[in-house]
């Protein structure tokens, strides 16, 4: 397994990440209940050798973005990336966003929260389908002109959209939800390691009732193990562009995670685990 990926071929980062979404408050709402434990967090992430972190201005909202600033800014060695076009009314609502001025704005205010002049990894959140997907991903392009962004990113899209957006943009990285057990979006996973793109798979560890299955077990034994670094080491072996950003608000937790880096499946128990779950029906 390959270590590292460079995204867009220059920003050179770990393969296993970290998710920032939770290190908000209960609902991705608000503060978390111990600020300076979230910050130790993060360190600890990144002391583990972590140097890509996701975030968005809808975790909290705002929170995570500051939380970051806060723990690690000036960012020596980090990738922070960061998402624009959703927007928050209270705990666990969202809504799409995709118009261009708002996304204007959005990117200004990350580039103030997060410190810093440009951001090395900016990704429109999902699709507005109220808004051509041309003009939120124009947005982009027109901000990357101005050199507010690094590198364009685009989350929850289907091949077809991202076709479209790769029309106009150059799009370096997809996030998408993809997991042992949730694969919907494996032609997405096809299409990027087809195109050098850099695939982030958010929901990583939905390995839910998979944690349950024999197979499983069994392996989790052989590997001396949790189902959870399977899980990992399996998207990790997926495809070398892959880039899994688990997220926790626990530095027990997060160290588990980090030591799936380490967990070298051979070719059999990989097509083993592949085999539990086969691809739902192919909305891509």
């Amino acid at each position: 397994m390959t270590e590292s990926f460079d995204i867009g071929g220059d920003l050179a980062v770990s393969r296993l990440g970290f998710g920032a979404m939770r290190i908000t408050g209960e609902g991705i709402w608000g503060w978390p209940k111990d600020r300076e434990a979230a910050k130790r967090l993060v360190r600890r992430a990144v002391d583990l050798g972590v140097s890509l972190i996701d975030t968005a201005d809808a975790y909290g909202p705002e929170t995570s973005e500051y939380l970051l600033a806060e723990a690690l800014h000036p960012y020596d060695g980090l990738v922070i990336a960061t998402k624009g076009g959703l927007e928050r009314r209270g705990p666990g609502e969202w809504s799409t966003n995709g118009r261009p001025e708002h996304l204007e704005i959005a990117c200004n205010n990350s580039l103030r929260r997060l410190e810093v002049e440009r951001i090395d990894l900016y990704q429109l959140h999902a699709i507005d389908d109220d808004v051509p997907l041309e003009e939120s991903v124009g947005a982009l392009v027109d901000l990357q002109k101005e050199g507010k962004i690094r590198h364009i990113g685009v989350s929850n899209f289907p091949v077809p959209a991202l076709e479209r957006a790769r029309a106009i943009a150059d799009v370096v990285t997809v996030q998408n939800r993809y997991n042992l057990s949730d694969r919907k979006h494996e032609a997405v996973v096809d299409y990027c390691e087809a195109h050098g793109i850099g695939f982030i798979p958010w929901y990583p560890l939905a390995t839910g009732e998979l944690t349950q299955h024999e197979t499983l077990k069994e392996m989790a034994t052989k590997y001396d193990a949790s189902a959870g670094q399977l899980a990992l080491a399996w998207l990790l072996r997926r495809a070398p562009v892959v880039l899994p950003i688990p997220g926790t608000s626990s530095v027990a937790h997060l160290e588990e995670n980090v030591a799936a880096r380490d967990l070298a499946l051979d070719d059999e128990d990989f097509d083993r685990l592949s085999a539990l779950s086969a691809p739902a029906a192919n909305e891509d």
